[in-house]
């Protein structure tokens, strides 16, 4: 209980940090950070062919569905046999989950991370600049965090390349008994954005390493030069 009174009554709110890149970029981490696992998480589509069975004017609408986290297999459609004999159940296939579920994991996590930072930055300053220990703590996630907006986006990337093509209806119409044609692909423009958000994510926090290494031991500042009472009076 004492540790917690002693770290309320250390609370000081200062938003002066948000004018400087600190704590400016740190609040744009923290809003595309969002947008970044938003877009990727909660999504799901559909795909869109006919089949029309020869001898037949029926037309038969498939519509495979899938969703985050894309175990695309773990999604059943069917497609008539046009031999009277009802319907065949069929499967999307492949499993892209592990790319997008370690990308919005990154995500979680960064967001988590900004806003931590964020109150350590506008709520106990002084404590941050106090020491040492902060900045490089700060420098060191940070930069993991880079490192891993780098590699999930990659990696998600070319998991959504993999499920546009296992979710393509010209790929799917493949499997068809008869007459199929294309009616509508899915809508993939939200997980085009989520991929792009990861590479704004990625030089975010690269390029924030640069102002947070300002703030460690290791970033020397200039000396200023010498003054005449400092060098001396100049010989004759």
């Amino acid at each position: 209980m004492d540790t917690v009174q002693k770290v309320m009554s250390g609370f000081s709110l200062d938003l002066g940090p948000l004018k400087e890149p600190l704590g400016f970029i740190r609040v744009l981490e923290w809003v595309f950070t969002i947008f970044a696992f938003a877009t990727t998480g909660g999504y799901s589509g559909t795909t869109h062919f006919t089949v029309t069975c020869t001898g037949s004017q029926v037309v038969h609408d498939v519509k495979p569905a899938f969703a985050y986290p894309f175990r695309l297999s773990a999604y059943p459609y069917k497609i008539p046999t046009c031999n009277g004999s009802g319907f065949n159940v069929t499967y999307l296939q492949g499993d892209f989950s592990s790319s997008a579920e370690f990308f919005v994991c990154v995500g979680v996590f960064g967001f988590l991370y900004c806003t931590a930072t964020l109150i350590l930055y506008l709520g106990y300053q002084n404590i941050y600049r106090q020491t040492t220990r902060g900045p490089v703590i700060d420098l060191v996630v940070t930069a993991a965090f880079a490192f891993l907006w780098l590699v999930s986006s990659s990696a998600w990337g070319k998991g959504l390349t993999d499920v546009k093509w296992a979710t393509n209806p010209h790929h799917l119409v493949e499997q068809c008994p008869d007459i199929c044609k294309v009616e509508e692909f899915p809508s993939m423009g939200r997980l085009h954005a989520s991929v792009i958000f990861g590479f704004l994510n990625l030089i975010l926090w690269a390029g924030n390493c640069w102002f947070i290494y300002k703030e460690t031991p290791f970033h020397k500042d200039p000396s200023p030069p010498a003054t005449m009472e400092e060098g001396g009076a100049p010989g004759p």
